[in-house]
Parts: C-alpha cells; sequence; structure tokens
C-alpha cells in the first residue's frame, strides 16, 4: 500500500477555500481544480524525489510531474543547486547571458534540425512564435492542427473540428473570435487522407502542419505507422513547414526527442518542460534560413522580458547534464514497461475494458476496449470510471492527473518498489 495513513484534509481544504476567494475555481490552471474527476485537490506543500506532500503531511507518489518536466524527480540535488547558484547572481537582468549559450548549445546538439533557436518562457509562447514565424517565411495564413492536440492557449489554436474533414476551425474557448481561428484548419489524428484533403481544398494557402508526433493532451496516442512520415512527405511536396510541437517528448521519449525516436526532421520544433528543469521556459527553433526571419534578423518581432532567464537556463543546463548520462532512458523505459505491464495486468484479471499507450515514459490508459488512434475514439473511454479509480488512487497515496484525457509521467526518481506499489494500489482501486 502506497499510504495507509493518510491524515485528515483539513488544512488543504482551507487553503483551497480561500483559493477559491482569490482565484477562478481557486486555481490559476483549470485542470488542478478537480471537476473531471470530483472532490477537492491536495493543497501542495512540498516534494522530493517522486512524491509530493500535501499541508497535512500526506505523501503522494507523483505521475503528475508538473505535467511532463520533472522527469529527474522532485528537489533534485544538482538542479536546486545549479539554481542556488544561479538566484544568488540575480534573477532576472533583460540582458544576454553566458547561461544562454550553453543551454542553446545543449539543445542544438541534441536536435540538429535545430539551427538557430529562440528562448521564450513557455510552451504556449513557442508554438504561437513558430506558427508566425512560417506565416512570415512562407507567406501563406492558414495553418492545420489537429483534433485532440494542444499547443497552448494562443487563439489561433483554441479551435475544435468542424462538421468534415476539410472544414475551418470552430473557436473552442468562448473569448476567441471566430476571425482568430479563421485560417486554423482541423483534421483528425492518424488520417493522412484528411490532411491531403485540406491540402487540396485550400491549394497554395497552408503555411504550415503543426503537430505534437505523440500526443498526450487527449492521453497518450502513439503516431500510426508511417504517419508522421507522410506528413513530412506532403507538407514538402506543398512547400508548407511541418511543425514538431515536441513541449512534451522533447528529452522525454528520447534525448533527441520523437524526432529522434521516429526519424523524422521538422522544419521547426518547439520545445518545453524538461528544458527548463521545472521552471517556465519554451524553445522553438529550427532551420537557419526560417530563423532568419525572426528579428532582428527579419521582419517577424517576437520579444519577451523574461526570455532567456538566468534561473531557468541554469535549471535546464542542469537538467540535460544529467539526461546525457549512460543508461538514462534505458532505465526510463525500463520503468515505464514495467508499470504498463501492471496496469493492464490488473485490469484483464478483473475484466475492465481498458487500452494502455505508453511511449517511453509516458503512459495513458484508457477506460475503453479501443482502438484509440485519434481524438474521437479517445473520448469513448470511461471518464466516470477514471474518475472513481483516481479517488481511490488518492485515498492510497498515488497521484495521477486529475483528467482521462492527460498522461501520466514515470520520472527517473521512481523505482521498482515504487512502481508496485502503484500497480498494487491500482488493482485494489479497481475492485473499490
Amino acid at each position: 500500500m502506497a499510504n495507509t495513513t493518510a491524515q485528515p484534509h483539513t488544512l488543504s481544504r482551507t487553503a483551497f477555500a480561500r483559493a477559491q476567494t482569490l482565484f477562478p475555481g481557486g486555481v490559476n490552471s483549470p485542470v488542478r481544480a478537480f471537476r473531471a474527476v470530483g472532490g477537492e485537490p491536495p493543497v501542495i506543500a512540498r516534494a522530493a524525489g517522486c512524491r509530493v506532500y500535501d499541508l497535512d503531511g500526506n505523501g503522494y507518489i507523483d505521475y503528475v510531474g508538473a505535467y511532463g518536466p520533472l522527469i529527474l524527480g522532485h528537489a533534485h540535488a544538482a538542479v536546486v543547486a545549479a539554481i542556488q547558484r544561479a538566484a544568488a547572481d540575480g534573477a532576472s537582468y533583460g540582458m544576454p547571458t553566458r547561461l544562454e549559450n550553453e543551454l542553446g548549445a545543449l539543445v542544438r546538439e541534441a536536435f540538429p534540425t535545430i539551427e538557430l533557436l529562440r528562448f521564450v518562457s513557455s510552451g504556449t509562447e513557442a508554438t504561437m512564435s513558430a506558427l508566425r514565424v512560417a506565416r512570415g517565411f512562407t507567406g501563406r495564413d492558414k495553418i492545420v492542427k489537429f483534433a485532440g492536440c494542444y499547443h497552448g492557449h494562443s487563439d489561433q489554436l483554441l479551435a475544435q473540428a468542424g462538421s468534415g474533414i476539410a472544414t475551418l476551425g470552430l473557436p473552442g474557448s468562448a473569448g476567441v473570435p471566430a476571425a482568430a481561428v479563421s485560417e486554423t484548419l482541423i483534421a483528425p489524428f492518424n488520417n493522412l487522407a484528411a490532411v491531403e484533403a485540406q491540402f487540396a481544398a485550400w491549394p497554395g494557402q497552408i503555411a504550415a502542419v503543426i503537430v505534437e508526433p505523440v500526443p498526450a493532451n487527449m492521453g497518450v496516442v502513439p503516431p500510426a505507422p508511417g504517419y508522421l512520415e507522410g506528413l513530412r512527405a506532403i507538407t514538402r511536396r506543398e512547400s508548407a513547414l511541418l511543425i514538431f510541437d515536441e513541449v512534451i517528448t522533447g528529452f522525454r521519449v528520447a534525448y533527441g526527442g520523437a524526432q529522434a525516436r521516429y526519424g523524422i526532421e521538422p522544419d521547426l520544433t518547439c520545445l518545453g518542460k524538461i528544458v527548463g528543469g521545472g521552471l517556465p521556459v519554451g524553445v522553438y527553433g529550427g532551420r537557419r534560413e526560417i530563423m532568419e526571419v525572426v528579428a532582428p534578423l527579419g521582419p517577424v518581432y517576437q520579444a519577451g522580458t523574461l526570455s532567456g532567464n538566468p534561473l531557468a537556463m541554469a535549471a535546464g543546463c542542469a537538467t540535460l547534464h544529467e539526461l546525457q548520462k549512460p543508461g538514462v532512458y534505458e532505465r526510463l523505459e525500463e520503468l515505464g514497461a514495467r508499470l504498463g505491464r501492471g496496469l493492464e495486468s490488473a485490469c484483464r484479471a478483473r475484466g475492465v475494458p481498458a487500452t494502455l499507450h505508453r511511449v517511453g515514459s509516458i503512459l495513458t490508459g484508457f477506460f475503453t476496449a479501443g482502438p484509440v488512434q485519434d481524438y474521437a475514439s479517445a473520448q469513448t473511454a470511461d471518464t466516470a470510471r477514471y474518475a472513481r479509480v483516481h479517488t481511490a488512487l488518492l485515498e492510497r497515496g498515488v497521484f495521477l492527473a486529475p483528467s482521462q484525457f492527460e498522461a501520466a509521467f514515470v520520472s527517473l526518481a521512481h523505482g521498482e518498489a515504487e512502481i508496485d506499489a502503484t500497480i498494487a494500489a491500482f488493482t485494489e482501486a479497481l475492485a473499490a
């Protein structure tokens, strides 16, 4: 059992009640409110290794990991020391630093498709900027994105599918004007024919196709064999850019990201999460000729006072140096596989319909017999069952993302004991 002596959640409840007087829904990012799974979130006081601890002292084996960046675990000694050293020299300058050079060189070394790059402060900034660059470089306005792929909350990307394959996007949020997504085209993931249809409907007008090479925001949905290769072939033929949003997969599914794992060369890449070692950061970059349209070299404007923040640069350098050590990704693969096998076995033993997808150290178990290959099929999952299991796991000291349509992240701080305790708790949660 992961946590058999749970303390009452008195302090968490008090803190969350106050938060609801300060923030919409009591949170600063919607999924944290637990609306998809019910109940109230534990309010976290501290974290170490693979565990987080709430205000009442309850510990949880953590598979949220700040939604991906904490691949080394919480409060890793090398990352903490790097942040402390950087903070002692000042938190922010708004000027160039040598740490930017160091982290930039590490990123470029890991991603050969990135010849020039720009640091920003979030994944949303990275994808928004990459699309502006794509439009500026190609002189075209339309973009193709995929239903269920999340690329941040900028207006042009908060679009959902319309009534057909080749339809224009419709706003996916109140406050997003129709004009903001009028140039955004939607296609189902893992469907090359839908992408071909978009290019046929809008010849010479599509600037770029942006894709999570391994979507993790509708749950983990691996690309079908040949799918990413097909996107590369179509965009190259149509003189459009292929943008890989590797904010989650970068340095996670391989040191060189999904593009290294699958052998695809995108024109532009967006990174985040792990690159900041747990601090706010984003990256966009790609071929030199494309990135040279960015100011001050070219006419595409993008700026940010906190871009290249020295604390984030220091944390990122420390993290990537740790990930360069021998055996790191083999270990992550081993731990991810152990957890995946255990969860699948527990579902089979109880006759629970489930489909588990895993790519390296990220995974999602969908409560559906499947198959799950796109957003529509992901939505067949039994979200009510997920909510019940989530609550039962939390009571047993295991913290999964509070949504069926998020990923679980395994870190190097997890060990066989924690994985096995998680599987045991999951087995009990299914029974409960």
